[in-house]
């Protein structure tokens, strides 16, 4: 059940966001009655908030014309909420330019009550993540993601100015379909018309922004975050692969993401297309998903498996010896 206080804060959040409030309609919203509805309004104007109530067919409650209510009140579970979120944005890496999000930690902080502040600091400091953010992963800046969020939902075009993986500059019009965050970085992916296709981009190597005038409809059912974990996936790598997995497609979508390769049901199995650098880290892969495969393509990653199983059987023979506590 809700804290008296936050339901008082509850019905600053209506009188702000509404002209005008009758009882009735307060006591609903706020699964209270009427008489309690009263008292909430003698404890707003109590803390110095100017509530006017009238009388009549007519009445109700609202704020006084023209007062200006403080920047920012937050309950106790909206504080942890807040907090707890810039915390997850800095683990993972959503955040844009690096000292936002420890800034504004510091300024909530600043305006909660001691024992909450408290008790906030001492999840900091004992919270953990399974996923971190990438060492090696660059923050876009906050003006090009606020840019084509906005873009991006009004459907405008946007020209950007662009630096490819190789340092090469191209200012491209794009129709942005979708911003999405994966795998530590983010990602807007749209109609690229210098290519005359849809393109996947990262934010962090657009260096500007401009939203044009033309707009755009994007194709009906486009996946935003179908189409770039896909296009991730079928990156130019070495190595072109296809391998036969002996299991259901279902459990093969659990345990093998869209990023790393596509999968398709065939009446022998569940063939996994995918590209990689590295065929030893593809044999590792193979041997970690604990099906039975079979190799389509290329002939080179047999000899990798091979290897890598005789890697394995050289470890399984190593006899056992004396554990020495450190």
């Amino acid at each position: 059940m809700p804290h008296p206080a936050a339901r008082v804060l509850g019905m600053l959040e209506l009188l702000q966001s509404h002209h005008r409030l009758t009882g009735p309609d307060l006591a609903a919203r706020l699964d209270v009655d009427e008489r309690t509805v009263r008292r909430y309004a003698h404890t707003l104007v109590e803390l110095g908030i100017p509530v006017l109530a009238a009388r009549g067919r007519y009445g109700g409650y609202r704020l006084q014309p023209g007062y200006k209510l403080p920047p920012l009140m937050l309950t106790d579970d909206e504080a942890v909420a807040v907090v707890l979120g810039l915390v997850a944005a800095e683990q993972l890496g959503l955040g844009t330019a690096a000292p936002a999000t420890g800034l504004a930690q510091a300024k909530i902080r600043r305006v909660l009550p001691a024992p909450l502040a408290d008790r906030l600091d001492a999840v900091q400091e004992t919270l953990g993540f399974s996923l971190r953010r990438r060492a090696d992963s660059p923050r876009p800046a906050t003006a090009t993601l606020l840019a084509l969020g906005a873009a991006t939902r009004s459907r405008h075009r946007v020209s950007i100015g662009y630096r490819s993986w190789g340092g090469e500059p191209s200012q491209r019009d794009l129709d942005p379909y979708g911003l999405v965050f994966h795998s530590g970085r983010w990602y807007v992916t749209g109609h690229d018309h210098l290519r005359g296709e849809i393109r996947t981009f990262r934010l962090d190597r657009i260096g500007s922004v401009d939203v044009g005038t033309t707009t755009f409809s994007v194709p009906d059912g486009f996946d935003p975050v179908g189409h770039v974990t896909r296009s991730l996936a079928g990156v130019a790598y070495r190595w072109e692969v296809e391998v036969l997995l002996e299991t259901e497609l279902e459990q093969a979508r659990r345990r093998v993401p869209p990023s790393v390769g596509e999968l398709t049901a065939t009446e022998d199995g569940i063939l996994l297309r995918t590209r990689a650098e590295d065929l030893t880290g593809m044999a590792q892969l193979l041997a970690g998903l604990g099906w039975p495969f079979t190799v389509v393509r290329p002939d080179e990653l047999r000899t990798a498996v091979t290897g890598y199983a005789a890697l394995l059987a050289g470890y399984a023979q190593r006899p056992p010896r004396p554990v020495t506590p450190a």
